[in-house]
């Protein structure tokens, strides 16, 4: 599962994505409304995680001008406020649900859950090629084997499989999962890059994950 985090503050930025991940999520991170916009506008997400007070555009009007987009992706609002009224503008504004700082890790990560899941009910597995991959059981098979993933790789093979076909750069890859601050070096996506393409050959997969040198990695069929 996917999830923009839209907030100002890094220190806050860097915790929410942190306790993300460790929950299986993987997370993008941008620090105003204008840069929330245009990630949007590039990308698919199963969740934001909107601050309300930002530079450039604030959380509601970021939150507005998604919604008179026709973006209905799931919005929780973050904010310093906690006044009724303000809770108010921000429901009516578009936002799914509503956490006022200091907010706990554990119930963020509750709520992003509960509206991740509601989200995306129908979407228990992805497919690609003759390749599944189970949302559920962290499984990768095809009609003939199964695997199962460890959580990077898990993470790493959504990542490829809901972007196939696209380009994916190293650095993109490292930030999405690993996190920009992050200690792991980045041979840390070629190592698990080299783990999946083995276990594709493994179940007798008909897709790879092909590189381009210097640009990054898509996953794509095998032609015979």
């Amino acid at each position: 599962m996917r999830v923009l985090v839209v907030e100002d503050d890094k220190d806050i930025s860097f915790a929410i994505c942190k306790v993300l991940k460790l929950n299986n999520f993987y997370t993008e991170a941008v620090y105003d409304g204008v840069e929330a916009l245009e990630y949007l506008d590039y990308d698919d997400y199963d969740c934001v995680i909107l601050d309300i007070m930002m530079p450039r555009l604030d959380g509601l009007s970021a939150l507005r001008k998604m919604r008179q987009k026709g973006d209905n992706t799931p919005v929780i609002i973050l904010t310093a406020k906690s006044d009724v009224n303000d809770k108010v503008e921000g429901l009516d504004s578009g936002a799914d649900d509503y956490l006022s700082k200091p907010f706990s890790m554990k119930e963020l990560v509750a709520r992003v859950k509960a509206l991740t899941r509601r989200k995306n009910t129908i979407i228990k597995k992805y497919e690609f090629g003759n390749v599944t991959l189970n949302t559920s059981t962290y499984e990768m098979h095809t009609e003939s084997s199964c695997v199962r993933l460890l959580n990077k790789e898990y993470q790493l093979m959504e990542m490829l499989i809901v972007n196939s076909n696209i380009l994916l750069s190293t650095d993109k890859i490292m930030n999405t999962i690993w996190g920009y601050d992050n200690e792991s070096e980045i041979n840390v996506v070629w190592v698990n890059i080299s783990s999946l393409r083995k276990k594709l050959i493994q179940i007798g997969a008909n897709v790879t994950i092909k590189a381009v040198r210097g640009l990054g990695y898509s996953l794509e069929e095998i032609n015979d």
